[in-house]
């Protein structure tokens, strides 16, 4: 299945979780600083995934991911947060630099 490539603010919160549900990894392109960075949501049926170039956020379940979503402004119906590798990503696990 091809991903779903979007611009951050292109689909709401859940029509971007209903396709990454369906088995699509969603790319994502957001600004941030005024460089265009690339970002990937997926979800393994067990767990849904925000890869960052920096950070990997781990989310137990859909809502966690839904709030992630909004918070670091890749949707339509976000906040607008740290768009990219932010620490405010969410409830969710963190994988990065400063877990070494």
């Amino acid at each position: 299945m091809q991903p779903l490539e979007i611009d951050a603010g292109e689909l709401t919160a859940e029509e971007i979780v209903d396709a990454v549900r369906e088995g699509r990894r969603v790319v994502v392109t957001a600004d941030l600083f005024g460089s265009e960075r690339r970002l990937t949501l997926r979800h393994d049926g067990e767990t849904y995934y925000c890869d960052t170039p920096t950070r990997l956020h781990r989310h137990d379940d859909e809502a966690e991911m839904l709030t992630c979503i909004r918070r670091m402004g890749y949707a339509s119906d976000g906040d607008g947060g740290d768009a990219i590798g932010g620490d405010d990503a969410g409830d969710g696990d963190t994988i990065g630099d400063d877990d070494e």
